[in-house]
């Protein structure tokens, strides 16, 4: 069985998809968490990408977050799009990988990605309220990508 197996099935998938429908009801920014299949030299390079991929950066304010995890390489990344860079503390992004690692090592994932989106979606509702007219723009549903050829 791979590792993103194992992994994915120690995730509790409704607990994530809650906290993320649970700070997007507060903001008008996006929240999406993918896990990645093999070897990842650079999580926020990799981040980058499949944000792009994943066409983030189409939020209407530019303000969607990516929580990107390869548990076979044990890297993870938090990636933020430039509306919210914009407006974050410089070192708020440090925080939250710091709190989310100190999960990860203790062999606890989904409260990892929970502390994250929660600590990027309090973020998101000082800077980015919701608007009455606001969309739920990208899925709340954790992405699997298979390895890279």
């Amino acid at each position: 069985m791979s590792e993103l197996k194992v992994f994915n099935e120690q995730l509790d998938h409704p607990r994530i998809e809650a906290a993320i429908a649970a700070a997007e009801m507060k903001t008008s920014g996006e929240i999406r968490v993918v896990l990645q299949a093999g070897p990842v030299e650079d999580a926020t390079a990799s981040a980058a990408q499949e944000f792009a991929h994943l066409k983030m950066h189409r939020t209407a304010e530019r303000n969607a977050v990516l929580f990107f995890v390869a548990p076979e390489a044990r890297k993870f990344a938090v990636y933020g799009d430039e509306g919210i860079h914009q407006k974050c503390p410089p070192n708020f992004w440090t925080e939250v990988a710091a709190a989310m690692e100190k999960h990860f090592r203790a062999d606890d994932p989904t409260t990892a990605l929970v502390e994250g989106i929660t600590r990027a979606g309090n973020l998101l509702v000082a800077e980015f309220p919701r608007q009455s007219d606001d969309v739920d723009e990208l899925s709340n549903k954790v992405v699997n990508r298979p390895a890279a050829d």
